[in-house]
């Protein structure tokens, strides 16, 4: 079992930045790519970000792309998402999400079904 449990969320105005962390626990070793996506009210969960094991490989829709940066620390057992030039429309909660059976090296990154571990996700609200 893998255990993760985000922080970081919070109020802050547009073009502010954020940072969200994720601790990760358990059989750390079992995990492979992670994942932040996020869920506004009324709407669908949707995919921010994804980075493989080895960090060396990061994935971002459009609607991020340039603004946000996942990172994460394989000794430490963290992963992190920094938010930048965040929007009104970035408002949701976060939630950290792990692959611990390789579903997305077939299924790829972008969708939540590919991962089997989640938080209990963090609020980020950024007003206008």
């Amino acid at each position: 079992q893998v255990q993760l449990v985000e922080s970081g969320g919070g109020l802050v105005q547009a073009g502010g930045s954020l940072r969200l962390s994720c601790a990760v626990s358990g059989r750390t070793f079992s995990v492979y790519t992670m994942g932040w996506f996020r869920q506004a009210p009324g709407k669908e969960r949707e995919f921010v970000a994804a980075i493989s094991w080895s960090g060396g490989s990061t994935d971002y829709p459009d609607s991020v792309q340039g603004r946000f940066t996942i990172s994460r620390d394989n000794v430490k057992n963290w992963v992190y998402l920094q938010m930048n030039s965040l929007k009104p429309e970035d408002t949701a909660i976060y939630y950290c999400a792990a692959d611990t059976v390789k579903e997305t090296y077939f299924s790829g990154s972008y969708y939540d079904t590919s991962y089997d571990c989640w938080g209990q996700g963090t609020q980020v609200t950024v007003s206008s």
